[in-house]
């Protein structure tokens, strides 16, 4: 059976594991999805992913983050879903908890952060917001 939102079974996978204070998640690995990760790990809320395995099984292996014994990432949730496709413009981008968390964005210059799209002048679709 196929999926129909690989990306919402990350973010859920994520949460899961972090539910029950796992060290590292593995999820069925694409190029979507390790751009996510390091977007993530670029703004500090998990520690480090690699792609492991062949061609045809390749897992995506999500170090996760704590602080104090509690998860860095607070909240996960998905915004633009395959029912209700979410896209923003440069001036419509939204914040996260006034600023102190991140939207990830799927741009034509690549997967990045909401206010480095803002900066860069292009909009794109929303994926999630992390907080």
């Amino acid at each position: 059976m196929s999926m129909s939102d690989p990306i919402a079974d990350m973010l859920t996978r994520i949460r899961n594991a972090q539910s029950v204070n796992k060290e590292q998640v593995s999820i069925p690995a694409s190029n979507l999805k390790a751009a996510i990760a390091s977007v993530m790990q670029d703004e500090g809320y998990i520690t480090s992913f690699s792609i492991e395995g062949e061609s045809a099984n390749k897992e995506l292996i999500i170090k996760l983050k704590y602080f104090d014994n509690q998860p860095v990432i607070e909240t996960l949730d998905r915004i633009s879903k395959p029912s209700l496709r979410y896209y923003a413009g440069k001036d419509d981008m939204p914040s996260v908890m006034n600023g102190l968390g991140i939207v990830i964005v799927s741009t034509p210059k690549g997967v990045m952060t909401g206010q480095s799209a803002k900066a860069q002048n292009i909009g794109g679709e929303v994926l999630c917001s992390v907080s």
